[in-house]
């Protein structure tokens, strides 16, 4: 089996009852609402990863204001193809708290994102959104001193 490791840094920016996020297709296709921010560059330091993908994904700049907490997910996936092998793919993601602080919301051209918008937080339960938002938003919401849930430090 392959192993893979992604690292990658993500921003909670929330103002005025509203969070920033950033659409998706998912496996097939369908869009879902993400977290600004993805994959690190070999040699970027994360807090830099993060200001360049929410650039990317969003048109804004921002000030990294706080380190919320890092989460670890594991998956398997199955062989795809005739020279695929089975992986093990392990991404490392660190989600970081951010303030705007200039550009203008705009949708990524050419990159993995097609729009970005603020949604309201309420509404955020009722959208079709990756398993991130929901834990960045617990991490924002409890701000737990280790940076993880007492369940997981178990």
């Amino acid at each position: 089996m392959r192993e893979k490791l992604r690292v990658a840094a993500y921003a909670v920016c929330v103002r005025d009852g509203q969070i920033l996020l950033a659409r998706s297709p998912d496996d097939d296709g369908i869009p879902e609402w993400v977290l600004p921010g993805g994959g690190m560059e070999h040699g970027e330091d994360p807090y830099d990863t993060v200001r360049r993908e929410l650039m990317e994904e969003t048109g804004y700049r921002i000030e990294v204001t706080g380190l919320l907490g890092i989460d670890s997910y594991r998956r398997h996936f199955a062989a795809e193809g005739p020279l695929r092998l089975p992986t093990d793919h392990h991404s490392v993601r660190i989600v970081y708290t951010g303030e705007i602080t200039g550009g203008e919301l705009r949708n990524e051209i050419g990159g993995s994102t097609d729009m970005a918008a603020w949604q309201d937080l309420d509404a955020v339960p009722a959208l079709r959104h990756v398993p991130l938002v929901d834990v960045a938003l617990r991490l924002w919401r409890e701000r737990p001193a280790a940076g993880r849930f007492a369940e997981e430090l178990s």
